[in-house]
């Protein structure tokens, strides 16, 4: 990373390695809930679908809510080792143990086929209480974990550089879950004599993943130091709020990442599509039979090619382009998404062909690029809004304004996951008829052609809302108003003023 003969105040290569690993861990933490959590309750323990919708709407909802009280608590946190510093210290061992509850349930489907009414709500009830509460656990570290970045470094090029790698190796994390999670839980239910889509796998997989993920968000809160610790009178919650509304350039990119929402679909369908689309309920045949293999990798890998390339290229962007251009141009992104579902029109049983596949390949590559430049974008703008309050206002505000990032995530799931709900529910794939529909396909039924209308659904909510959002979110941003010259003033301002105070 830095090389510590900088003249500016920046942190060591060793802090950055830990500090990396420990963003690995917390966003693995976050897709086994995200991915494989809420695979679990549509799909294992088979949620009605309207319920499942609301739960995660509710809970994403009030999160969206709970986190600017959080980063307000952030910002008036003052301890020996800084502010953001003591919650990545404490909070991963309560992340791993709510993590761990939210697994453990009944099944809704068996209780409904067995008319059990009252199961049906405990069921229900525990879900939607654990997983609330798992959010308010994981706002307490994401927070911090975000907001110590601009506490690590005074330059701006190593702030670059360690965004844009968070993001890699929280996208790295994201991918070894949402690969790694269902078929190693069907593996562990056929090893325990069960069927693929059995709880007692999902339990123990989800158990033990979130377990290790935990440890590595561990060295975070270990290895890293504060060390622009600018110290200024601290706001009173209804402050921090306000503040988040008053600060424009701050306040176009909360209305941009709430247009955005409906990406946030992606995450919610694609692990579901290509299991029962590609793999016919057994997504671990797609690690047995070479052309299943060769979709994954050409789908998937495509995906995150493109998202990899553009946060890793995005500091040499930065370098020639104001980080509002190159975020304003992934708009143009939406075109290649969209065009996904009119790809599934005209071939709707046949998408696993090879042509078909390198054609998806291609469109899929082009939406990653503007995934990836979305995300580590929208880090660095967040960041130099930090800047901009405090050259302008004197105030710093780290936690409220990455808390705004989470906020942005989590309202944007929420979003999401009702639009979902709706649309599953329209279709019919909700509780006894998913259970039903894992029985056929267990005894040779084809989820293409003979369950046409969940396919299409999916493939619809993969697509044409992300590219809708995609397209729509960059209108608040084009006035967004802090360019890299103007950054670049500001920036070389409070590095002097912070040595005159040193």
């Amino acid at each position: 990373m830095s090389n510590k003969t900088k003249s500016v105040n920046t942190y060591s290569g060793r802090e950055a390695a830990m500090y990396l690993t420990g963003m690995f861990g917390q966003n693995m933490i976050y897709n086994i809930v995200a991915t494989g959590l809420y695979y679990y309750f549509q799909n294992v323990i088979c949620l009605n679908a309207l319920a499942l919708g609301w739960i995660f709407a509710i809970a994403r909802v009030w999160d969206a809510i709970n986190d600017p009280m959080m980063g307000s608590i952030v910002d008036r946190t003052r301890t020996k080792w800084g502010k953001c510093k003591p919650y990545l210290l404490f909070c991963p061992i309560l992340i791993c143990v709510i993590t761990c509850l939210t697994f453990l349930n009944g099944n809704y489907a068996a209780a409904k086929t067995a008319g059990n009414s009252t199961a049906m709500v405990l069921i229900t009830a525990w879900a939607a209480i654990s997983y609330i509460l798992w959010g308010m656990a994981y706002t307490i570290g994401d927070i911090p974990l975000w907001g110590i970045i601009p506490r690590l470094t005074e330059d701006e090029g190593d702030r670059a550089k360690l965004i844009s790698f968070s993001r890699i190796v929280a996208s790295i994390g994201a991918a070894a879950v949402v690969i790694a999670i269902i078929p190693l839980s069907q593996s562990a239910n056929k090893a325990f004599g069960e069927s693929d889509n059995a709880q007692k796998g999902f339990i123990v997989v989800g158990m033990a993943m979130t377990v290790v993920a935990s440890l590595l968000f561990e060295l975070a809160g270990l290895g890293v130091k504060e060390r622009v610790n600018i110290e200024s009178e601290p706001k009173s919650m209804k402050q921090s709020f306000m503040l988040m509304w008053s600060c424009k350039p701050f306040r176009r990119i909360l209305i941009s990442g709430v247009l955005r929402a409906p990406m946030q679909l992606m995450t919610i369908v694609v692990v579901t599509l290509f299991t029962y689309y590609y793999c016919d309920g057994d997504m671990n045949t797609a690690f047995t039979d070479p052309k299943k293999l060769l979709i994954l990798v050409i789908v998937g890998g495509g995906f995150f090619i493109g998202q990899f390339g553009a946060m890793a290229i995005f500091p040499i962007l930065i370098k020639k382009f104001d980080t509002k251009t190159l975020y304003n141009l992934t708009g143009l992104s939406g075109i290649p998404t969209g065009l996904i579902f009119l790809i599934y029109k005209l071939a709707p049983y046949d998408l696993d062909e090879i042509k078909w596949v390198a054609v998806l390949g291609v469109l899929i590559l082009l939406g990653g690029i503007g995934f990836g430049l979305v995300m580590v974008c929208q880090s660095m703008m967040i960041s130099d809004c930090i800047d901009y309050e405090e050259y302008h206002n004197g105030y710093r505000p780290d936690g409220i304004f990455f808390s705004g990032q989470s906020f942005i995530t989590k309202l944007s799931a929420g979003i999401a996951s009702i639009i979902s709900a709706y649309v599953f529910k329209f279709v019919g794939y909700t509780d006894v008829n998913i259970d039903a529909m894992n029985k056929a396909l267990a005894n040779g039924a084809n989820f293409a052609r003979d369950y046409e209308s969940y396919s299409s659904a999916m493939w619809f909510l993969l697509t044409v809302p992300p590219a809708i959002g995609m397209a729509i979110a960059v209108i608040p941003t084009i006035k967004y108003e802090i360019t890299k010259k103007e950054h670049d003033k500001m920036l070389g301002e409070l590095i002097e003023k912070h040595r005159d105070n040193a």
